[in-house]
């Protein structure tokens, strides 16, 4: 059976986690102390919020850790069921060899209203031998009293040079042949995703004994920098029918649909050789456009309006 490098590779202690260092200091203070306070980790996915989490309890439990660490995606069900049942069943379990036991609730921003306010009478009922670690990628969609009792902390999207480092050692480790130009193409599809780069990677490593730059592409089926540079180049020269048509070939070739576009538009915007007011146009497009197909807008006809709009400038 293939491992899964994102487990693989998940660090063992906190000390290996990747990035992150204010965080990983006041995480480990916890648990010098054994004082662990109910917390949310906010932040993208794939910069180390369950990593963080997992690693914190092994820190913390040992070899017990599996049987004083509960791990619940909240997405999976996100009714007031999941809290009164299966939440509220294991925060009164008395804990293994500890003082406490620590529920990390993925993806909690995910849970409706009731749920959480079912949450937050659980966490005040259990406190005394439960801690709760939430999740989520959208902070302002947890109701204000969980905030309140909760310790904030932020991740961020980690570096180019953290997730470079990272790609490096894993193929060290795995003894892959992959090129400079393939490390910077794994980089440049992650944006800041330790998770998208190191499944990337593995999804190359494969089907491919060698792996450079046009074979992550291929995998990550993302637009490479120069291809979207030239159509946008094409639009801006009023080609506008040139610019869709070789969009539109991409678009079907790779799978791409309407926000890996946006999104491949939006990393080469900025050095574009236009005036800083038709970059300022040109983001703002993309806002409207992103918004339009999120609400159920056709990728096509919005990637083709959003082509126009920038040949129009």
């Amino acid at each position: 059976m293939i491992e899964v490098w994102t487990e693989k590779y998940r660090p063992e202690s906190l000390d290996d986690v990747v990035g992150h260092r204010d965080i990983v200091d006041r995480l480990q203070s916890f648990v010098s102390n054994n004082n662990v306070p109910h917390m949310m980790f906010a932040g993208p996915a794939g910069t180390g919020k369950t990593t963080s989490a997992i690693a914190l309890a092994k820190d913390l439990y040992g070899e017990d850790w599996k049987h004083n660490f509960t791990e619940t995606n909240a997405s999976d069900d996100r009714g007031i069921d999941v809290v009164r049942n299966q939440i509220k069943d294991f925060a009164r379990t008395k804990p293994m060899n500890a003082d406490f036991k620590i529920i990390f609730l993925d993806e909690s921003d995910a849970l409706t209203s009731e749920a959480q306010q079912a949450l937050r009478r659980t966490m005040e009922k259990f406190s005394s031998s439960c801690r709760f670690i939430l999740s989520c990628n959208y902070s302002s969609k947890i109701i204000s009293p969980i905030q309140s009792r909760c310790a904030v902390f932020r991740f961020n999207r980690l570096s180019d040079d953290e997730v470079r480092d990272y790609i490096k050692m894993i193929a060290d480790e795995e003894d892959l042949a992959i090129s400079d130009a393939g490390i910077d193409a794994a980089v440049t599809v992650s944006d800041g995703d330790m998770r998208k780069a190191t499944n990337v990677l593995q999804a190359a490593a494969t089907t491919n004994e060698e792996i450079d730059q046009q074979i992550i592409f291929q995998v990550a089926a993302s637009l490479r920098p120069g291809e979207v540079r030239e159509i946008l180049e094409t639009a801006l020269n009023d080609s506008f029918e040139d610019a869709r048509d070789a969009l539109s070939d991409l678009m079907i070739d790779r799978g791409l649909d309407g926000l890996d576009v946006i999104k491949a538009i939006h990393r080469e915007v900025y050095d574009l050789d236009i005036s800083e007011e038709k970059k300022l146009s040109i983001i703002k497009q993309m806002g409207e456009y992103e918004f339009r197909i999120v609400e159920g807008g056709s990728p096509d006809v919005q990637i083709e309006s959003l082509l126009a709009q920038i040949a129009n400038l």
